[in-house]
């Protein structure tokens, strides 16, 4: 008999950065996890710990066709998230977020499942407001180069609150802030990616702009908990709901420190801002700590000294330079 305790869970995106570790958590937790992926960004190699586990399953599969299978909830993680990724074709990550979305609320309905949208802070746009709250509308430029990735994510919480009003859909969205650690794509243009392997590399960090704006950097086990802390929450609470870490810090300290921890010695090199970048991106999680009893506990440090051993692992090794 199964375990009442045991569901079976759909990950969209399972092989990528974020879904490769939420499936571990899930398997952790003691579920069967389904792990969908069209490998465009997401690689097999991220989920070789789970490929012999009797309960997990991998499926490669486009998400922006209908899926049918049976599960009990669904986290809709399928998207490429690095501005690199998403531009390389703009209208294919517009569908992935559109009629993806499209497909998975249709499972869900079909199923009667419970479903997380992984959104993001990218929905802010450009901020005019500091830090950015779950009200605030955004500040989007709907016909630029980060478009296709902002517009679509933003529909698709359209598309999940309609399913909800419509339907009585059981849905999640958490907005994703700037999340790093093990696994990141070391060519995704991300910045922590990027200034790990530029430093343990001594290649030049290459700062876009004056180095003056922020961001706030959430790891990776925090992100996760947050995630299924939202899924487990009453099917009051549907989000949007901001995940991330709410300690800031400029670009240029983010370089400096990574130069530090690798023992690199890269200099900084600064290149023109690239269009519609945001300026400022701060998370409030009132709303997660209230309600989900969530807030991150990996200090920047830490978790960068992680990331660097995946890193300098990955790239072949430079141990002695590790601090």
């Amino acid at each position: 008999m199964r375990d009442p305790t045991r569901k079976s869970v759909l990950v969209t995106g399972g092989a990528g950065f974020l879904g490769s570790h939420l499936c571990e958590r899930l398997i952790a937790d003691g579920h069967e996890v389904l792990c969908l992926d069209n490998f465009y960004t997401g690689d097999k190699s991220n989920l070789l710990a789970l490929l012999d586990n009797p309960r997990f399953e991998l499926l490669r599969h486009d998400i922006t066709f209908p899926l049918y299978v049976e599960v009990d909830e669904i986290y809709n993680l399928a998207c490429p998230a690095s501005p690199i990724h998403y531009q390389f074709d703009p209208v294919q990550t517009t569908k992935t977020s559109v009629h993806g979305a499209i497909n998975v609320l249709g499972l869900a309905k079909r199923v009667k499942a419970k479903i997380m949208q992984a959104s993001t802070s990218e929905v802010y746009g450009d901020p005019q407001i500091h830090p950015q709250v779950e009200t605030y509308f955004g500040h989007v430029n709907p016909i630029g180069i980060r478009s296709c990735y902002d517009e679509g994510k933003r529909c698709a919480e359209t598309l999940f609150f309609d399913y909800h009003r419509q339907h009585n859909l059981r849905i999640k969205i958490a907005r994703i802030f700037n999340t790093y650690g093990p696994r990141m794509h070391p060519n995704d243009g991300r910045v922590v990616s990027n200034f790990i392997v530029q430093a343990l590399q001594n290649q030049p960090i290459t700062v876009y702009g004056n180095g003056e704006q922020t961001r706030s950097f959430c790891y990776v086990d925090d992100m996760i908990d947050g995630f299924v802390r939202l899924m487990d929450s009453a099917d009051s609470i549907t989000g949007p709901i901001n995940l991330g870490n709410p300690s800031e810090f400029t670009i240029d300290e983010l370089a400096k420190l990574i130069v530090e921890l690798t023992g690199s010695t890269s200099t900084i090199h600064y290149q023109p801002l690239p269009s519609d970048d945001p300026t400022q991106r701060q998370p409030d999680i009132s709303r997660a700590i209230e309600v989900l009893d969530w807030r991150p506990t990996v200090a920047l440090v830490d978790g960068l000294r992680q990331s660097i051993a995946y890193f300098d692992d990955l790239l072949g090794g430079r141990q002695d330079t590790v601090g």
